[in-house]
């Protein structure tokens, strides 16, 4: 952390100066210091490991800073003149580059500290160096009072240091249990300082440091900031002084001091003073207890093993000087300043000189032993007993420590037992005195002055110092000697009920002191002798031995107690026969309660003294009956004694208020048993303390209000009200009676309460109270009360209802539970609630003094319970309201969170919720405070309309809000926490340590919830982010920089960063996987949410290095807490998966490569530069050994974060009952569950647990009560069982969480990051490694069935990266030149293995999981699409031959796609089953992906098996027949606003399946055979063709562009259609005629349709496709042929059947017309124009395929009709008019024949076509050899042919626009192919089509004249199916002739042959041109001629 101080080698300036001093920015004087520390608590109290060997590296650095204790660098003028010129010259800082200017303030404060603290100018300069970078961790105070604090910070480490490891020693003690290997480096080390003088060393500096003189220093040179700062270092001095006095404390419980040193510490207490009330100072008291240890011989009595070492250790025994030089020293030296020190020092050195005389090596030192009971003596007369009492005992620090308690529980006995004459001489002293006293007062004169009071002393010493049992030590057993066998096994006596022991010699002594100082006992020796007795049964053991001693001191029997000569007066017997004397004798004197002398006692009361005795024994009888349960039940039902009814009824005599107080404290301890409590309430209502009835006709108010308010007022102290409050607060937590005081008020708890409320806590404040303590005291007793009501009070239905109790014959409303009452004050803006706001408020101004007042402990109390209250109302005022509202009761509320934005009546603002949050600042001092304050606010946080108001509170002071944050980031950074500590309270340290942690639980709970509010909020502005600007424009920056205050954001950094250096990882993570796992939450939610994401992630990645740091350590391993480590790492994954998509799109390449790096390597890689080396060690994995030949890898990082999660989870086993229904309890358990703040579902086990005990409690008769123990050992285990199922659901939910996590964490670095950032072999690699991991995790015998979905759906996104990346390779690679290993880096064998275990996955899945299959058919596919053979580009040159073909070596794709096939078929019909299910049935996407799965199988399945099993098993038909359910849906899709599109997307996957199977023949005919196209003539949807009108098109469409318009959609639906009729039609052959038939019969059902889009004019694609596709059909299936095959139908039917078919001819035709002629031009323009610029090119092309496609297909049916008409020219079909003019411009009607001009018109344009597109089709191909020469220019063309957007191309790497270039390239070389083959068979059909129409006309034809025009009617019967001949005239046929003659020419011609040429010789045909041109020519010459 900081580097120390050396002399750095930098060049120096001056070259004269050989000394370079460099400036440690650290500071010599508390960084290294601080870091010694860190080592001492590391090795001694954390027991770290390899701490020892840290430490004695510390050690050895550090031994001068021991050596020299708090001595401080010399000045020297040398350093004062460097430090003088580092404003001009600079001056050089450790580990920083040459030299810095430091401002001349700055070197006038170090001069300042330097002659301050008195230390070295540079010293001075590196502290306030250290103090201005510290200075963000102390808000509000400059770096000149920051070095202050450090400066006493280092002294204090080093001083803890000492102490720490001094207290490591071995010794005669304690023992710390550490290892010998450090006990013997701290043991010989403290040797070492001890020989250097330690001891004198602390005395002085003990001495030399005082606070007020540091104080008055530091005041001159204002030194001192606000009080926290002044309380900060007078803090730090005193723990310093304290912790240098505790050095020698613990030195001399190990091991005695030397005779100097002791004879320095007695010197050193001989001047010591005590305090103002006489006791010493915490400091004295270590060092006199060091003293006291120092002569201690005492432990020599326990005999433990190594007491012979420590006998020869003992100076006391071995050395005679040390023994005379301390005893002449103690005997002789002079007087103390205290004597009372004194007598106690001679007193111990007394008892040590007699415990050495009864040891054989007492014999050499009899000359000093004889002198014991003369020192004895000397200590008497000092008082010694009264010094422990006062001195000792009544000093703070005493309680603090075990080992005072302990040293001082061995004098005690020690002094009893090893000198009883002496106790015997008190005895006989205190006996004479008594008698004297006695005589005095007989003879009315003044009792001697001269009298002594040791044995007092003593009693009231053994009684105080016994009462604090701070450590339950119960030290004093020592003083019960065991007369009988106990029950109590744990005893020291007795064993198993064995009989006893003789117990040791001491206890009995002891006892026999006990009883024996209790016979005969002198009156003046009562009081002290019950003082003594409390003490003493002070203990859960002890109490017990007094109860019996009281019990047997009593007289035997009671029949002669009337004689008054009862036995012993210390007894039970005698105490309440007493106290029933008082009770009569006083209850006459009661007046009656209508008479006003109330106020005046009479005259026969109790005495002063009486009073005291009273008091004493009922302390005594409260300290025994609190401890013991036993004695309070025997006591109580004691028939004679009567012991509450008697108290109860002094307590209504006038008695005074102390000792009333006194009795309820003692019923207070009666009612701690429940039995009791019960019968104590209706006694307390019975005698009417607390006034609850009004008798009619009584004036005066009675029974404890009175007293308040008459007597406890004026006397100004509240003793009876205080013991009330505790009464009523013991009472109400053993028992609440709903029906108190039922028959004579309206039964219940409420005028209690009524009183408490009203009469104490409302009136308290105003109250007058002469000790200023008693004002808290009495507010947190009853507060106590009040916060002990509500934690108890859940609300009820019933508590809103009015309920009415009958009461001497009247009504009355009855009362509701208090709690209610207590709800309904704090939900009003009530006295009660203003009460205990403004308590808050002056709890937090009380606080921020940081002064001790007397009653502060009590305050802060009392401010706790307001707190709880606070935070109990908010917990249950939402139920509250609800039953309100429910109930419809006319009660008024208003939530607290409303009521606590009210005025506060003090200071006039709205700062009750600031008040509250001031709390978090004290956290230190107040942690419970804190604590509630945190848990207040979050709730508070919740509400988002107060969130606002809140920022604008916490902010609009500037004093105010820094405080705020302070005190947030103080709870936040708090050393304390510590997570994971059992919830007993114990032991205090612990308790504080878990309330610090949950403190930081709920203030990273409340950023959270803030976070998801609107801002601002105030997660935003603790976070430190702006809320008065936009959040976005926030600029964090690290603490301190540009003024930046350290937020909770820092704060929760630092917490993650500690330990993210060192090979561990982050220690939190570890320590407090719950608060880490909040932690890195909020981090997420910060980089998540788009306002704060874009300053959060910027500071993270360039400060701090966050994620690299962090996911360096991943995974997470904590086996105790596998769910918060899953918690842990899911946030961090995401927070990177975030990170990386951010660097990416900003193009922030390193940051992106090196998280990849750090998460993909698998090369191992060391991580630090340090000399640490890496994780590979542990990480290492058998797969690193099984890649032969290469380096051993190491596993990815991200597959060890997919190991750490664990798929299996072990379910609880079912509940096994007997006596609850399991049904129920099921139902039961499902009612409790709740949303819990992780999210989770999970049972409420607390409500559970109320639930289940209120059934059993219904239960009635005796059987129930019986069973009972049975029925609650049942509920115990379903609430264990209940807990194990939580924990199961919590545990799946964290792993479903991780798993999500993981997957988005792979899917972004797979999408998001650029692809050229991992190479593409290596990501093939990667992905292979995840999926085969996901696989074998996922198929695992125990993998949980809920974490399935989300490793579908990574395999999913997987195999579709896998895919895209192995096709990408391909087309970046060159052309195949037949690579025969494999055709991608990753090879066919992981392939192989990857699709085996898909099919695994699918087969595994079961019935169940249908949405999970459709992932992994997705993955299929994406799978089968990596064997699909790229397209590549036709080249058109001539084709191998077909035997080529055959024997060419099969390429890698067929390979892969065979071995697939393979695979996939040795699954059998398994897999076909469950694919064929899912294709027929169950959720959309998953059938539609089914039926893409089957479709893609059957496209590569040669042998046919899976069509066969499609057939076989029936699916197929099911598939048929269910295109009839499929019309209704599809039907609904035509309405304007269309339901849902599934519908139709189903219908597409089918309608493709279908399309495939018809691919084979076989596959058709089964087709036909299930009536396909039956199904499709019935379908309805087809007649429902929208109208077209582009205005409503225009208006109907979705703005969006998603939802097609109704024709688009009626497109989508009839296209497929077409499609699939197309298909069978080519697939059943000419043999089989029925397809053709039956496809026929579609056309005439459908013919209207048809009709209407033959005749449609728009030439949109969709409508260009439908042409194009209904013209394929037509040209197959209308033709004269169809009615052959029919079989016998009658004639009508064939007429109407060659309708059709005519119609069809002629509708065909003149859409000819339309297309080559009239309206060519105009649809050609209109292309371009539907296609808009920016739009895609390929759809223009599409389009131009379509127009000659629709050419091609009419010139098929024109050549179909031809041939099938006739196969001789003469008796052909004519199809054409004999004209050959072309009819550009002539609009043909289409009533008239086309001419044969159309079709020469259409020969010479597609010939015209043919060039222009070969010419395109060359270029492209040249271009596409050349791809990577193509300049920029073209490149980004030719992708913005792929890429829509115009800026899309621009973010395009180049790589991947080089990809896509050539893949546009081949696209457009294949389109320009195919319009080549199209316009080459449209040239071929013209010229047929010419020829025999030419044959026709000119050979056959012959022309009639006009004059027989009246024959027109008459037709040719040879002409009769088609145009009739007999209208051609001669003219018209010599016209055609020229015309053809002219059209026909050289040019014409010569391109036809050209066109033969260029393409017709790829293909076979290849002189068809040339023959038909020269027929052509040769008719047209014949005819000439």
């Amino acid at each position: 952390m900081f580097s120390h101080r050396q002399n750095s080698g930098q060049p120096s300036h001056a070259s004269d100066m050989a000394t370079q001093m460099a400036v440690n920015s650290g500071a010599s004087l508390w960084g290294p210091l601080k870091e010694l520390w860190e080592a001492v608590e590391g090795a001694v109290w954390r027991r770290q490991p390899e701490s020892v060997h840290l430490l004695d590296l510390q050690l050895k650095k550090h031994k001068p800073s021991f050596l020299s204790l708090f001595k401080n660098p010399m000045k020297s003028a040398e350093q004062r003149e460097k430090v003088r010129k580092a404003s001009t010259e600079g001056i050089a800082i450790q580990g920083q580059q040459g030299v810095r200017l430091l401002p001349e303030e700055l070197i006038s404060e170090a001069f300042i500290l330097s002659d301050l603290f008195d230390l070295g100018e540079l010293a001075a300069l590196e502290l306030l160096l250290a103090g201005e970078h510290q200075q963000p961790h102390f808000p509000g105070l400059t770096r000149g009072l920051v070095a202050v604090l450090l400066y006493w910070d280092g002294k204090r480490c080093v001083a803890n240091s000492l102490r720490s490891l001094i207290q490591s020693r071995h010794g005669k003690t304690f023992t710390l249990d550490l290892s010998p290997e450090l006990v013997n480096l701290t043991t010989r080390f403290t040797d070492e300082l001890m020989a250097q003088g330690l001891t004198k060393q602390i005395l002085n500096l003990v001495s030399d440091i005082s606070v007020t003189r540091e104080f008055e220093r530091l005041q001159k040179e204002r030194g001192l900031g606000n009080e926290k700062h002044r309380k900060e270092v007078s803090d730090l001095i005193k723990e310093c002084r304290q912790s240098l006095a505790e050095c020698l404390f613990a030195w001399t419980c190990q091991s005695p001091l030397s005779k100097e040193d002791t004879l320095t510490l007695i010197g050193h207490l001989e001047t010591v003073t005590a305090e103002a009330d006489g006791s010493l100072d915490s400091v004295n008291l270590a060092l006199v207890m060091a003293l006291l240890y120092c002569l201690d011989v005492s432990f020599l009595e326990q005999g433990t093993e190594d007491r012979e070492d420590l006998l020869q250790a003992l100076p006391v025994l071995t050395e005679k000087q040390y023994v005379a030089a301390v005893h002449n020293r103690l005997v002789e030296g002079q007087a103390w300043k205290l004597p009372g020190l004194q007598a106690v020092v001679q007193l111990a050195w007394a008892l040590s000189l007699r415990a050495v005389s009864q040891l054989p090596q007492g014999a050499a030192l009899v000359e000093f032993t004889e002198a014991d009971e003369a020192l004895a003596d000397q200590a008497l007369l000092g008082s010694v007993f009264l010094f422990l009492t006062e001195g000792i005992i009544g000093s703070d620090g005493f309680s603090q420590e075990e080992f005072y308690t302990r040293r001082l529980h061995s004098l005690i006995t020690d002094f009893l037992a090893l000198m009883p004459m002496k106790v015997k001489q008190l005895r006989n002293r205190a006996d004479e005195d008594a008698r004297l006293i006695h005589m005095a007062l007989q003879m009315g004169s003044e009792p001697p002055s001269s009298l002594r009071k040791d044995l007092d002393h003593l009693m009231i010493l053994i009684g105080e110092f016994y009462s604090k049992d701070q450590f339950e030590l119960e030290l004093a057993l020592e003083f019960w000697c065991p007369s009988e066998s106990l029950q109590h096994t744990s005893l020291t006596g007795s064993f198993l009920g064995v009989p006893l022991q003789r117990p040791p010699h001491k206890q009995v002594v002891l006892s026999k002191f006990v009883r024996q100082m209790g016979d005969l006992l002198p009156a003046t020796l009562y009081i002290p002798y019950l003082r003594m007795l409390k003490g003493l049964a002070n203990g859960p053991q002890c109490s017990h031995y007094c109860f019996s001693l009281l019990k047997t001191n009593g007289a035997p029997h009671g029949e002669n107690r009337q004689a008054g000569v009862s036995g012993s007066v210390v007894s039970w017997e005698h105490f309440f026969h007493s106290l029933m004397l008082y009770h009569e004798n006083l209850r006459r004197d009661v007046p009656s309660v209508d008479c006003m002398q109330y106020r005046h006692p009479p005259i026969r009361g109790i005495t002063q003294r009486e009073l005291e005795g009273l008091t004493a024994f009922l302390q005594l009888l409260t300290t025994i009956i609190t401890w013991s349960e036993n004695a309070r039940l025997a006591l109580c039902e004691h028939p004679q004694w009567t012991p509450v009814v008697v108290m109860l009824g002094l307590l209504q005599c006038s008695v005074q208020p102390v000792l009333k107080a006194q009795i309820l404290h003692a019923l207070a301890a009666f009612g701690k048993s429940p039995e009791i409590a019960a019968s104590l309430w209706q006694s307390l209502e019975y005698t009417q303390i607390l006034q609850t009835v009004k008798v009619p006709g009584q004036r005066q108010a009675a029974g404890i209000e009175v007293e308040l308010n008459e007597i406890e007022s004026s006397c100004e102290e509240y003793p009876l009200t205080r013991a009330f409050c505790h009464l009523i607060s013991t009472l109400v937590e053993s028992a609440l009676p709903v029906n108190l005081g039922a028959g004579l008020r309206a039964p219940g708890f409420q005028p209690y309460l009524d009183f408490l409320r009203d009469s104490v806590f409302l009136a308290f404040p105003t109250r007058a109270y002469r000790r200023p303590a008693e004002k808290w005291e009495v507010a947190e007793a009853v507060l106590e009360v009040f916060h002990k009501l509500l934690r108890v009070y859940e609300p009820q239905p019933a508590d809103f209802l009015q309920e009415m109790v009958e009461l001497q014959g009247e009504q009355m409303p009855a009362h509701k539970p208090p709690g209610h009452s207590l709800m309904f004050h704090l939900l009003n803006d009530s006295p009660t609630l203003s009460l205990c706001l403004s308590l808050l408020e002056e709890g937090a101004c009380q606080l921020d003094t940081y002064a001790p007042f007397p009653g502060k402990k009590q305050l802060e109390s009392a401010v706790l319970h307001c707190l709880c209250l606070l935070e109990l109302a908010l917990q249950k005022e939402v139920t509250f309201m609800d039953l309100l509202r429910e109930s419809q009761t006319s009660l008024i509320v208003s939530p607290v969170e409303q009521l606590l934005q009210g005025v506060s009546a003090r200071s006039r603002q709205a700062d009750h919720i600031t008040n509250i949050a001031r709390y978090l600042y004290h956290s230190s001092s107040n942690p419970d405070a804190a604590f509630q304050s945190a848990k207040i606010l979050r709730r508070i946080a919740r509400y988002p309309n107060i969130q606002a108001r809140l920022v604008g509170d916490f902010t609009h002071d500037q004093a105010v809000s820094k405080k705020l944050m302070a005190g947030f980031v103080e709870c936040l950074d708090s050393e304390e926490a510590q997570e994971g500590v059992a919830a007993d309270d114990s032991d205090p340290e612990k308790r504080v340590a878990r309330i610090h942690h949950e403190t930081k639980i709920h203030i990273l709970n409340l950023l959270i919830t803030s976070l998801e509010l609107k801002s601002p909020n105030l997660g935003l502005y603790l976070l430190g982010y702006e809320v008065k600007k936009p959040v976005s424009s926030t600029n964090l920056q690290d603490p301190g920089v540009l003024g930046c205050p350290r937020s909770c954001l820092h704060a929760i950094l630092s917490l993650l960063q500690r330990g993210s250096e060192w090979r561990t990882g982050p220690v939190l993570t570890k320590q407090a996987p719950q608060l880490a796992e909040l932690c890195y939450q909020v981090i997420y939610q910060l980089c998540a949410c788009p306002d704060t994401s874009g300053p959060t992630m910027r500071y993270l990645r360039t400060s701090q290095d966050f994620l690299f740091s962090h996911l360096q350590h991943l995974p997470f391993i904590l086996p105790k807490n596998e769910i918060a480590a899953l918690s842990q790492m899911s946030w961090l994954m995401k927070t990177a998966a975030i990170e990386l998509r951010v660097t990416s799109l900003n193009r922030q390449r390193s940051h992106t490569q090196r998280l990849l790096n750090l998460l993909l390597d698998d090369q191992p890689h060391t991580l630090h530069a340090d000399g640490e080396t890496g994780m590979e060690e542990e990480s290492r994995s058998v797969s690193g050994f099984l890649h032969f030949g290469t380096v051993s890898k190491v596993r990815r990082r991200l597959l060890s974060v997919l190991d750490a999660i664990d798929f299996s989870q072990e379910a609880p086993e079912l509940l096994q009952l007997d006596f609850f229904e399991r049904a129920q309890i099921e139902q039961v358990i499902t009612n409790c569950e709740h949303v819990n703040e992780q999210g989770h579902t999970v049972c409420n086990v607390k409500l559970l647990h109320r639930v289940l005990v209120a059934e059993i409690n219904a239960l009635q008769g005796m059987a129930a009560i019986g069973q009972r123990p049975l029925l609650l050992e049942e509920v115990n285990s379903i609430l264990q069982q209940v807990v194990e199922r939580n924990r199961v659901r919590c545990s799946l939910s964290a792993k479903r969480h991780a798993l999500q996590s993981w997957r988005s964490l792979v899917e972004t670095i797979l999408t998001a990051c650029p692809s050229e950032v991992i190479p593409a072999d290596q990501r093939q690699l990667i992905i292979r490694d995840l999926l085969l991991d996901l696989h074998d995790k996922v198929l695992s015998e125990d993998a949980a069935g809920e974490l399935m979905p989300i490793v579908a759906g990574a395999v999913f996104t997987l195999t579709a990266q896998l895919s895209q990346s192995v096709l990408s390779e391909q087309q970046g690679a060159a052309p195949q030149g037949g690579s025969g290993s494999g055709f991608a880096s990753i090879a066919n064998s992981a392939l192989h293995l990857i699709l085996r275990k898909l099919l695994d996955f699918i087969l595994c899945t079961g019935g169940g999981f249908q949405r999970l299959r459709a992932h992994l058919y997705g993955a299929l596919l994406y799978y089968l699409q990596i064997a699909q053979k790229p397209e590549e580009p036709e080249t058109l040159q001539t084709g191998t031959s077909m035997w080529e073909r055959l024997t060419a070596p099969e390429d890698c794709f067929s390979k892969l796609q065979r071995e697939n096939l393979a695979i996939i078929e040795s699954y059998g019909t398994a897999l076909m089953e469950v694919v064929c299910r899912d294709a027929c049935d169950g959720h959309e996407i998953g059938r539609m992906l089914a039926l893409a799965v089957l479709d893609r199988v059957l496209s590569i399945d040669r042998q046919c098996q899976w069509l066969v099993y499609l057939c076989n098993s029936g699916y197929l038909r099911v598939l048929v027949e269910s295109l009839k359910q499929d019309d209704a849906a599809l039907q609904t899709l035509l309405t304007p606003q269309p339901p849902l599109l599934k519908p139709l997307y189903i219908y597409e996957s089918k309608m493709a399946l279908l399309t495939r199977v018809a691919k084979t023949a076989q596959g058709a005919m089964e087709l036909l055979r299930c009536g396909l196209v039956g199904q499709l003539v019935e379908c309805q949807v087809f007649h429902m063709l929208p109208q077209n009108d582009a205005l409503r098109v225009f208006g109907q469409r979705d703005p969006s562009g998603f939802i097609p318009s109704p024709l688009e959609r009626y497109r989508q639906i009839l296209l497929p259609t077409l499609r699939l009729m197309q298909v069978i039609l080519t697939s059943t052959t000419t043999q089989h005629q029925q397809g053709a038939a039956q496809v026929l019969q579609w056309l005439i059902v459908h013919s209207d349709v048809i009709q209407s889009i033959l005749h449609d004019q728009d030439m949109s694609m969709g409508a260009l496709q439908e042409l194009s596709l209904l013209t394929a059909i037509i040209s197959k299936t209308a033709l004269p042929g169809a009615l052959e095959m029919g079989q016998e139908i009658n004639s009508a039917a064939i007429m109407e059947l060659q309708g059709h078919i005519g119609r069809f001819q002629r509708q065909a035709l003149s859409l000819l017309v339309r297309l080559v002629g009239t309206d060519r031009a105009r649809y050609l323009k209109q292309i371009e124009e539907t296609v808009s610029p920016g739009d895609l090119a390929e759809k223009r092309e599409e389009m131009e395929v379509a127009m000659q496609q629709i050419c091609a297909n009419i010139l098929e049916y024109c050549q179909t009709l031809l041939l099938q008409s006739s196969a001789e020219a003469q008796f052909t079909l004519c199809l054409f008019s004999p004209s050959a003019s072309e009819p550009a411009d002539v609009a043909v009607p289409s009533a008239r024949v086309p001419s044969l001009g159309l079709v020469l018109l259409l020969l010479k344009n597609s010939a015209t076509d043919f060039f222009r597109y070969h010419d395109s089709h060359r270029q492209s191909l040249n271009k596409l050899e050349r791809v990577e020469q193509l300049p920029p220019e073209e490149l980004k063309e030719l992708c913005q042919g792929l890429v829509s957007g115009s800026g899309g191309v621009e973010k395009i790497p180049s790589v991947q626009r080089n990809v896509l270039a050539k893949r546009r390239l081949v696209q457009l070389v294949n389109n320009r192919a195919k319009l080549l083959a199209l316009c080459s068979y449209i040239i071929e059909t013209c010229l047929f089509v010419i020829w025999r129409h030419l044959e026709f006309y000119m050979l056959y034809c012959t022309p009639t004249d006009p004059k027989d025009s009246l024959l027109t009617g008459y037709r040719d019967p040879s002409g009769s199916r088609g145009l009739s001949a007999s209208r051609v005239s001669r003219q018209d046929l010599e016209q055609l002739q020229s015309d053809v003659a002219n059209s026909f020419n050289e040019p014409l011609q010569r391109k036809l042959l050209e066109v033969e040429g260029l393409y017709s010789k790829t293909c076979s045909r290849h002189t068809f041109i040339q023959a038909l041109t020269r027929r052509i020519r040769g008719l047209v010459h014949h005819a000439k001629g």
